[in-house]
């Protein structure tokens, strides 16, 4: 994937993000955090690149000003648009898996991943 998306100048989880803001909206900075798994300094980092491009807008939330609301821009959503299709590689990966399967797993593997979370924050708190 990454060598797809290099002459574009964007990694996969930049890809993500413009992924995320394309095709769902705006979206709060913390929610992609969740839902990438990744530390809240790596995103901060991955957005800050982002914005510098002029892809990403950032703007602070009305209630919570520590928490940023993301949006893509019209420079962004040029690029989106210029990026190549990269369902073939859902396509390559889950060929012939059948939909019930691959749901099983991704319940299986969000399980794994809070459970882990869950574990991983008791272990801070004490």
């Amino acid at each position: 994937m990454d060598s797809v998306l290099r002459p574009y100048d964007l990694g996969s989880v930049q890809w993500y993000v413009l992924y995320q803001l394309a095709t769902v909206g705006p979206t709060m900075q913390r929610d992609l955090v969740r839902l990438l798994a990744i530390e809240r300094a790596t995103m901060t980092g991955i957005v800050a690149t982002l914005v510098r491009k002029g892809l990403v807008e950032q703007e602070a939330d009305r209630v919570d000003q520590r928490q940023k609301l993301l949006r893509i821009t019209a420079a962004g959503a040029t690029l989106w648009g210029d990026l190549p299709d990269l369902s073939f590689i859902r396509s390559v990966a889950f060929d012939g898996v059948d939909d019930a399967e691959i749901a099983v797993a991704v319940r299986v593997l969000q399980t794994a991943t809070e459970r882990l979370e869950n574990l991983l924050q008791k272990g801070t708190a004490s």
